[in-house]
């Protein structure tokens, strides 16, 4: 019954504005008002936008961690999106860059579930392949892979001191140098770059990115007060039954949702099946796990 109830709402979803300009709304107080159009994307984001921002409600986790929740609805597969916000302080908490459970097999092992039990906030870090995490890794100040290549491939950076900041791929090279790097690991595509902008590659088609394939995404951003701000998306069908389907947000959709949470730098992270994330508040414990493993997570413990 649920496999025959899936279909039919993934033929539906598929069927919906799929051929108008890509658009996205939010919903607030039962009301859905449309927020971004493709059509007319800005080229920079350079403050939050209320009508998308002032629709979390923002829940606080715990001393410097707060989450809410909204409800988007955009083109085909995405006419129904949940997406899961966390912003935090960083300088009140440890992070740690975790690696699978020492074991046999393929290194791609990790998930939220392995998190310490301390740990207030766990993801998936990164992008991988078959060989395990991709470009700079470093672990508790010791660098353990070298920079990968690419112009979208920024590095997201733990100073020894706790100060977090999303770091373009041309000042990677800077920061090894520096010595105050005590976590850092690289990813890409950069949804946001300098204050607000939003690379070209992410709005003209044919410079590299695919910007038409809709997935479940996570992001990770730099807000313009320095704290961390963290965004996925789960698809919204069946009462939650298929939020694990990789449904969602287009690469511009997912630079503009981060942009209109205020985010002045922003870079996605693996996303599809692979994105998860885990919260604690308190005695609760909220989890939004993938469906493959990871090489590598993000964990953040109370100081």
């Amino acid at each position: 019954m649920v496999r025959s109830a899936s279909a039919a709402l993934l033929a539906a979803a598929t069927a919906a504005l799929a051929a108008g300009v890509p658009e996205l709304a939010v919903e607030r107080g039962g009301a859905w008002r449309t927020w971004w159009r493709g059509d007319r994307a800005p080229l920079e984001w350079r403050a939050a936008l209320p009508a998308v921002s002032d629709a979390v409600s923002w829940t606080t986790a715990s001393p410097g961690l707060e989450w809410g929740e909204l409800r988007l609805s955009g083109n085909g597969e995405a006419w129904r999106v949940r997406v899961i916000a966390v912003r935090l302080d960083p300088r009140q908490f440890r992070f740690g860059l975790e690696t699978p459970p020492a074991r046999k097999g393929p290194p791609n092992r990790w998930t939220v579930d392995h998190a310490p039990a301390n740990a207030v906030l766990a993801l998936n870090a990164g992008q991988f392949g078959s060989g395990g995490a991709w470009g700079w890794v470093v672990r508790n100040g010791v660098e353990e892979q070298a920079p990968g290549r690419g112009p979208l491939a920024p590095a997201v950076v733990i100073d020894r001191d706790g100060a977090f900041r999303i770091v373009p791929a041309d000042s990677i090279a800077a920061e090894r140098a520096s010595g105050r790097v005590a976590e850092a690991f690289q990813s890409y595509p950069a949804l946001l770059d300098g204050d607000g902008a939003v690379p070209e590659p992410i709005r003209t088609e044919g410079l590299g990115v695919d910007l038409r394939h809709r997935d479940a995404r996570l992001a990770v951003g730099e807000l313009r007060d320095g704290r961390m701000l963290i965004a996925l998306t789960r698809f919204e069908g069946l009462g939650g039954v298929l939020d694990n389907l990789p449904f969602g947000l287009t690469t511009p959709e997912m630079a503009a949702l981060m942009g209109a949470l205020g985010a002045r730098r922003a870079v996605l992270l693996d996303g599809g099946i692979s994105s998860q994330l885990l919260l604690r508040a308190g005695a609760e414990t909220h989890a939004w796990r993938g469906m493959r493993y990871v090489p590598l997570g993000l964990t953040a413990t109370a100081r």
